[in-house]
Formats: structure tokens, C-alpha cells, sequence
């Protein structure tokens, strides 16, 4: 094998993907490439969580459907290398069925996640109310990875498997570059908002890569200048449809930055304008 063959990141598919040793336990291995800042990505873990309760599924008698919705308290950071992850099935429903995911390394668990499989919704809603933005990142928008603070590609090694394009409003803000206020708004701080557009490399997106755009974008307080690891303490994700092939979008935004807590709220619409998934968070902030 060449050396440019090894360097080439694992697909998103196959590094989400547990391995099962036939009593409900599996292993993985949190990679590089999947990673922020040295961490495993939290999104990626939770697409990992799902997955592997789809698993289980696959070998339950009565269990049939997708994930809906994904509920992880993250008890300790994981590191990048292997993880166990134990599973229980809590509940068998015709509506609905749920499956318990805990992950664990180093013989201690980091992650605890209750997944529920039921049926993600083929038709458009009745009502709903979206954010609007384009279809496909506009030219200014910025490729995460390249070099701003706190999301250059030593940092955003997602960057290797999924193409992610940041607004450029959001950017400037990122790079504390003064940003041009709104009529009528003075000289007010722009909310801590932000607009992304991600699509995997090589791939098109699925309801686990969905997961994992619900929690892609750079913590909410640096757009307020603090930046700094900001570490998930508990995310809840709902998948509401199947994603298209093309770019999803996402528009994140923040409610309350104070204290050691913020919250971040994600919508994630897909190339034809459906909503995917929405991802709520608490998370701690960085930073005095």
C-alpha cells in the first residue's frame, strides 16, 4: 500500500460503523479525521450511537424503522482510539421501539444515549416554518479547515472527509473582523447565528450524516469572543426526513451565552429544502 493510500481518510459510512462481538456489545475506533481539536467529534459519536442501535435492530425480532430520535448525556470526553459500546433493547412498540447505547473507554462510560427507532416521515409536513437560506453555499461563504482562528485544519479535521462552507457574516465574526451592522440596528453585536452548508466527500448524505451536521458548526461563543473547547453536556436529535443527494443546509443559532452554559438550536434542511434534523444543545462555554 502507498503512503498516499494510507493517508486517505476512512468514508464516513465505514468509520460510523460498529463491529459486533454477538452479545450486544460492539467496537469502533474514533478516528483523526472525524475529529475537533484532538476530540472525537461529538456529532460523529452520535451518528456512531445510532447506527449501532440500528444494529441492533437489524437482529431484533419486532423492530423495524429508523432512528427519530437520538438522546445523549456526554459524562466524560472522549479520546481519539477505541471505544465499546454496550446496548440495550429498553423497549419493543409497534409505533415505536427504543434501544439503550452506552459508550465506553478505558472501562469507563463517557456516553449514555437512548435512541428511538420508529418511522422517519416520507411526505412534507403540514405546517412548518424553516429558515431560508440558498440551496447551495453562496461564493463568499469560507471552507472550514482553512486557516482563522479556531478552525483551522490542524483544528477541523472534519475538514478531510466532508466539505463544509461557513457564511461569511459568521466568518467575519469567527476572525473578529468588524462586521457591517444591519440597517437599523446601530452598532449592536450581531446575534451569535450562524449559517452553514456541508455535504461528505465522495458520498451523499444519509440520516446518520444528518446527525452528525445537527452538531458540525464552531461553538456559538466565538462568536462573541470566547473562544475554546466548548464541551456537549447533554444534545437531543430528531431525524424528520431523509435527506436528498446535493448540499445540506444548517442554521444554527444561540439563545443565551452565560454563566459556564450556552444552548445551541440547528436546523438542517436538505438540497430540496426538507428539514432533516434538528439538534438542541447545552453545551459549556469557554473561557473566564
Amino acid at each position: 500500500m502507498t503512503a498516499s493510500a494510507t493517508e486517505q481518510p476512512v468514508p464516513f459510512a465505514t468509520a460510523s460503523q460498529a463491529r459486533s462481538l454477538g452479545d450486544g456489545t460492539f467496537t469502533a475506533a474514533l478516528r483523526s479525521e472525524w475529529s475537533i481539536n484532538g476530540h472525537p467529534h461529538g456529532g460523529f459519536v452520535t451518528a456512531l450511537i445510532a447506527r449501532t442501535a440500528m444494529q441492533v435492530a437489524s437482529e431484533h425480532e419486532g423492530i423495524n424503522g429508523e432512528p427519530v430520535s437520538v438522546s445523549a448525556e456526554f459524562l466524560r470526553a472522549t479520546s481519539l482510539g477505541p471505544v465499546l459500546l454496550r446496548t440495550d433493547v429498553r423497549k419493543v412498540g409497534r409505533q415505536t421501539s427504543v434501544v439503550a447505547v452506552i459508550v465506553e473507554q478505558r472501562g469507563r462510560s463517557c456516553v449514555e444515549a437512548s435512541v428511538v427507532i420508529g418511522r422517519v416521515p416520507a411526505q412534507r409536513p403540514a405546517w412548518v416554518d424553516l429558515p431560508v437560506m440558498p440551496a447551495e453555499p453562496p461564493a463568499n461563504a469560507l471552507p472550514l479547515g482553512e486557516e482563522m482562528p479556531g478552525v483551522g485544519p490542524s483544528v477541523f479535521r472534519l475538514a478531510q472527509g466532508c466539505d463544509v462552507r461557513l457564511d461569511s457574516s459568521a466568518a467575519a465574526q469567527v476572525a473578529r473582523r468588524p462586521v457591517r451592522p444591519a440597517p437599523g440596528t446601530r452598532d449592536r453585536q450581531p446575534p451569535p447565528r450562524m449559517r452553514l452548508w456541508v455535504r461528505p466527500r465522495n458520498a451523499e448524505p444519509d440520516l446518520y450524516f444528518a446527525l452528525l451536521a445537527g452538531d458540525l458548526n464552531p461553538p456559538m461563543p466565538l462568536l462573541i469572543g470566547r473562544p475554546g473547547w466548548a464541551p456537549s453536556v447533554q444534545m437531543t436529535a430528531y431525524l424528520r426526513g431523509r435527506p436528498v443527494p446535493g448540499w445540506l443546509r444548517i442554521h444554527v443559532e444561540s439563545r443565551a451565552v452565560g454563566g459556564s452554559w450556552f444552548d445551541s438550536d440547528a436546523t438542517v434542511l436538505d438540497a430540496s429544502g426538507q428539514l432533516v434534523c434538528q439538534a438542541r444543545q447545552l453545551a459549556l462555554t469557554p473561557g473566564p
